[in-house]
């Protein structure tokens, strides 16, 4: 039996480091101690001096293990059967295609979706070529639109777990945990301008309700 506590340490995909000792590892640490002050307008902006595509590097792979985490508390509730398609609400409805390996969308249930876009995500950040890891690697010109479509593509979770699975997070009692994360996520994304207005409409109005409480 799983013991009870061990639960929030489980991922979906296995957790994404930065090298310790890396100024993106600095950057991180950067990030962790501002977000502690409480004050999450301010903690995403991007440091005085900082190159923006590392800060949104660092930022992207943060989210990447965020996600990984909070949906890896709940995926024994989102199965073939809960969840036979990847919805956010009855409204928006997700069909999976990366352009490499499946160019034509295909519709496929939620678990089978997240895991194509984990696994996307996931080689995504493993490229050194897109994330370099090394100091003085330039990004690549088309860092930033990599970038975009991995948020766009990481807020579907969200979306998802909102929309289908909060009952689910509310039993184990993980909704600060998402809530925050999820704030966390949209004041960057708003900051840097990463993510077109159509592509929140699902969460729209959760996001003006975090959004009114920082005013």
């Amino acid at each position: 039996m799983e013991k009870s506590g061990s639960r929030s340490s489980k991922t979906f995909k296995p957790k994404k480091n930065i090298p310790e000792g890396s100024h993106q590892y600095e950057l991180l640490k950067h990030a962790e101690a501002t977000l502690g002050s409480g004050n999450l307008r301010q903690a995403v902006m991007l440091p005085e001096g900082e190159d923006l595509n590392e800060w949104i590097a660092v930022n992207t792979v943060d989210f990447f293990n965020q996600i990984n985490m909070l949906y890896g508390t709940i995926t024994e509730f989102c199965t073939e059967v809960s969840c036979p398609v990847m919805s956010a609400g009855p409204r928006y409805e997700y069909h999976w295609a990366d352009g490499t390996n499946i160019k034509k969308p295909i519709k496929c249930s939620a678990p089978k979706y997240i895991d194509y876009l984990m696994t996307w995500v996931q080689d995504q950040l493993d490229d050194e070529t897109l994330f370099p890891s090394k100091i003085g690697v330039p990004f690549p010109k088309n860092f930033m639109s990599v970038a975009k479509t991995i948020l766009k593509r990481l807020f579907r979770v969200y979306a998802h777990i909102y929309h289908q699975h909060f009952d689910s997070v509310m039993r184990l009692q993980e909704e600060a945990h998402l809530n925050t994360s999820f704030k966390h996520f949209i004041f960057f994304v708003q900051e840097f301008n990463l993510i077109d207005r159509r592509e929140l409409a699902p969460l729209q109005e959760l996001i003006e309700k975090l959004g009114s409480k920082d005013r």
